[in-house]
């Protein structure tokens, strides 16, 4: 077994052994080194584990370092998933080799997000976040019928109300509405380049999706398409969403229009329990799977904590929530490199 750093001329054996592995995800696909790369100036890391010149496994890392938060290798930094994948003897090496960058790169910690457990005896966060996924039919009618009568409620007002949904070849109004939408969590907004450089990398395979009424856009979200699967990841909605239901509406958009286009898993995504989010995704009908986010700690037994649930970020959100959103939108993109 050999681990090595993908040479760019192979990126399509990458992303075809990521479409053919059960385990493999949007977020392991290739681009995300270029999005990353020039998004937020992070250095990503492509390790592919090879037998007899055929690919194994891969693992794609990316080393996120800033003062406020910490220096750390993540597989996938800014992503749901993206862990080690592959046979089990690829997963080892590629771990092995990974912890031996991370000792190089002198990082405080080496973190894998995945579904499932790979390395037993790695501490683990396996209570903070849960992830949402669902099948769904071709048939419009079983969808909302499979919806909780009250959140199908909401969908039906949305639809009252007429609104429309809109396919968006820009990031413009997404940018517009979703910096809003964070800002008044209290969270950092990523730069519009994120989003551009997204639609350029990946093509057919994100759009935008936003609802307007009357002609106001209310509530906008980008998607990721992934083999049968449609992800809903970036989105958001503005004040004036919430009495026409735009934000219930904007969800059912995305799965009526993947259903047309022969999708059948609705990846709802990651929320951290216990919050806002968790509990509107549980009233659509998706139950909670747990996801397992394992730790190779360089230093000490204590897992790194960057949640907004950490006391010690409250008062920065309880300021964030007041500042106006150009202001937000300026210092914003600074921060949330960061995050990771």
């Amino acid at each position: 077994m050999i681990v090595k750093e993908l040479d760019n001329a192979r990126r399509g054996d990458w992303d075809a052994f990521v479409k053919a592995s059960p385990a493999g995800t949007f977020f392991h696909l290739s681009g995300w080194k270029d999005v990353m790369e020039e998004t937020f100036r992070h250095r990503i890391y492509l390790l592919v584990a090879e037998e007899a010149g055929t690919i194994a496994g891969v693992l794609p890392l990316v080393h996120v370092k800033s003062r406020l938060f910490g220096n750390s290798l993540i597989s996938m930094a800014f992503c749901t998933y993206g862990g080690p994948i592959g046979t089990p003897d690829a997963i080892a090496a590629l771990d092995e080799r990974a912890r031996a960058l991370a000792d190089d790169l002198r990082v405080d910690y080496l973190e894998y997000r995945s579904i499932e457990r790979s390395f037993p005896d790695y501490k683990c966060k396996d209570s903070l976040y849960v992830t949402f996924r669902k099948p769904i039919s071709a048939d419009h009618d079983a969808n909302m019928k499979a919806i909780p009568r009250k959140q199908r409620a909401m969908v039906r007002k949305g639809i009252g109300f007429e609104l429309q949904g809109e396919i968006d070849t820009t990031p413009e109004r997404l940018f517009r509405i979703y910096s809003e939408s964070v800002r008044n969590l209290g969270t950092p907004v990523f730069p519009k380049s994120l989003f551009s450089n997204l639609l350029k990398t990946f093509g057919e395979d994100a759009d935008i999706i936003t609802i307007t009424h009357q002609g106001d856009p209310l509530a906008s979200v980008m998607n990721f398409y992934f083999r049968d699967e449609v992800l809903p990841y970036y989105g958001g909605s503005v004040f004036a969403a919430r009495p026409v239901a735009a934000n219930d509406f904007m969800y059912w958009e995305v799965m009526r229009r993947a259903a047309d286009r022969g999708y059948r898993i609705f990846d709802y995504g990651r929320s951290k329990v216990g919050t806002g989010s968790y509990s509107f995704k549980k009233n659509w009908g998706f139950e909670p799977q747990p996801l397992h986010y394992e730790f190779y700690l360089r230093h000490g037994d204590e897992l790194p904590d960057v949640s907004p649930k950490n006391p010690k970020y409250q008062a920065m959100i309880a300021v964030w929530k007041r500042l106006p959103v150009p202001v937000a939108n300026a210092i914003g993109p600074f921060v949330s490199r960061a995050l990771g």
